[in-house]
């Protein structure tokens, strides 16, 4: 393992830390990963999650299980991006057809799926 280079923005950040769970079926995986893919990952959401003011979003798997890192500014405010981002364009489109992927109520909010993480050691420096 050669390990992810990150970015470096210049400025102090916080991050975030959610985790979900996909459907446990291969090719409902396969069809998850290939939506986020740069070839197919749609451009509006790439748009729409920067206008918001997240620096990187970076969505990591293993099987069924995800984990995904929300770098931003330290006056970021979570609650009203979200707010803000899911009225966005194809923000709602988007989170119905990634739906079929993940392993909640067709119906839930991005907030219901993705399940935000306590952060529970660091080298305390």
């Amino acid at each position: 393992m050669e390990g992810y280079k990150t970015k470096e923005f210049g400025v102090p950040v916080k991050r975030y830390c959610q985790t979900m769970e996909l459907k446990d079926d291969a090719e409902l995986i396969r069809r998850y990963r290939e939506a986020h893919d740069k070839e197919h990952f749609w451009d509006e959401i790439k748009e729409g999650i920067k206008a918001v003011g997240i620096l990187e979003m970076e969505i990591y798997i293993l099987g069924n299980r995800l984990f995904m890192i929300v770098d931003a500014p330290l006056d970021f405010d979570w609650d009203s991006a979200m707010a803000r981002l899911a009225t966005l364009p194809r923000q709602q489109e988007w989170e119905e057809h990634v739906a079929m992927f993940q392993n909640c109520a067709a119906d839930a909010t991005s907030d219901q799926k993705w399940q935000m993480m306590e952060r529970m050691f660091y080298l305390y420096e």
